[in-house]
């Protein structure tokens, strides 16, 4: 069953996205996705994964150079 993960990120633009495309499509299994909500204020990452954990994913955007926070439920 899919988990859906909500992050709050430092992700601001278009451009940005693109550069950690490459870092979140590495952790991403068959049939599991994820978008970024740039007009939202807190810039939301939403992840819908089986098998991905929220401390990879906070761990990967901040090597990146992003701030990655995850959301409470």
């Amino acid at each position: 069953m899919k988990e859906v993960l909500v992050f709050q990120t430092s992700v601001t633009t278009h451009q940005r996205v693109n550069q950690v495309k490459p870092v979140l499509d590495n952790l991403m299994h068959s049939g599991e996705k994820w978008n970024f909500d740039l007009e939202d204020c807190d810039y939301i990452l939403r992840v819908e994964a089986i098998r991905v954990q929220a401390l990879v994913i906070i761990h990967s955007l901040n090597k990146a150079g992003f701030i990655c926070r995850k959301l409470e439920d």
